[in-house]
């Protein structure tokens, strides 16, 4: 007599990209080119120079504080670890990157409000998130 007891094979499967929480990682590249690009304006006008720069080094403090987070219903935005405003998909009209192949800002727009946000975010990500979650209309 076979004393194998067979037990049942269930399959693994991982969640689905779109199921996904996903967080977006940092870039840092539209902060850091407003910073460089300051370096020559110094040459030509000081004060524009140093709008520039202050701009340049606000993007980048935003940049290290703020979390994109792609959920299953919604994108979230957090500053460390403190929801600081939800977006559920379901009040998406569209959405675009703009200026490609350099991104540099990410616009959409809810049912009651339009909103633009510099790429602070890595874009590929951000597009494929976007492209996956709420597709264009």
């Amino acid at each position: 007599m076979n004393d194998l007891s067979e037990k049942p094979v269930t399959p693994t499967t991982s969640p689905s990209p779109s199921t996904q929480t996903i967080e977006l990682a940092p870039s840092y590249s539209l902060p850091i080119g407003f910073v460089l690009l300051a370096l020559p304006l110094f040459w030509m006008q000081a004060w524009l120079s140093l709008a520039v720069a202050v701009f340049g080094v606000f993007l980048l403090v935003q940049a290290v504080t703020l979390r994109l987070r792609f959920t299953e219903t919604a994108l979230d935005v957090y500053r460390g670890e403190t929801l600081i405003r939800h977006f559920p998909y379901q009040d998406w009209q569209n959405w675009r990157i703009f200026w490609q192949p350099l991104p540099i800002l990410f616009y959409f727009k809810e049912v009651k409000s339009i909103h633009f946000l510099p790429i602070l975010f890595d874009p590929n990500t951000l597009q494929n998130c976007l492209e996956a979650r709420c597709p264009r209309i």
